[in-house]
């Protein structure tokens, strides 16, 4: 009995973070601590780590995003920040820009987000796509940025409608089945 109540006041202790007397409490970072990358300097700001998990040298990356979810209002797609932020990350790592290759899908009401001056998009109200500046740098950069032909079809989404660059897939699916063939891989979010 008595060695049971003792592991289980240990298991409260440990999950509680308390250890020889002291709390132990992880870092957080906060959004002063987050700085330009020099990969994309306008977009994707990224926190320096010291990691325990070292990259390879030989490491290459292609990395699969996906998003289906519009932004807010007048602000950026939180997956192109993302698809940014990644690459300023690893280039500060010192991952070579030819060994990262990335692709975001897009599909359902993310759809608008790609199109020119937010066009079909009630949110925008007629303003800027707040997403154009970031999706040139980020297509600049060698990212595909893909729309699901599919959700442009529901949405009524035309090619000519897409900001510069990006490209139409017959199908979210599709564009998925494709770029997994090639050797990319889906970052979960």
């Amino acid at each position: 009995m008595t060695h049971t109540l003792f592991k289980g006041l240990a298991a409260l202790a440990l999950s509680f973070g308390l250890m020889g007397g002291a709390w132990i409490s992880p870092a957080f970072a906060g959004p002063a601590d987050f700085h330009n990358g020099s990969f994309i300097p306008e977009y994707g700001k990224i926190a320096s780590v010291k990691t325990t998990m070292p990259i390879p040298k030989r490491a290459k990356f292609k990395i699969l995003f996906d998003t289906a979810k519009a932004g807010e209002a007048g602000a950026e797609n939180r997956t192109l920040g993302s698809a940014a932020r990644f690459l300023n990350m690893h280039a500060a790592a010192g991952v070579p820009a030819k060994h990262m290759k990335l692709a975001v899908v897009f599909h359902g009401t993310g759809s608008f987000d790609l199109t020119k001056n937010g066009l079909y998009c009630a949110k925008y109200d007629g303003a800027k796509n707040a997403n154009a500046g970031l999706i040139k740098a980020l297509t600049d950069k060698g990212v595909r940025v893909i729309l699901c032909g599919q959700s442009a079809a529901y949405h009524g989404i035309e090619n000519e409608d897409l900001l510069p660059g990006v490209e139409m897939a017959l199908s979210a699916m599709t564009a998925h089945a494709l770029l997994q063939q090639e050797g990319y891989t889906l970052n979960p979010f």
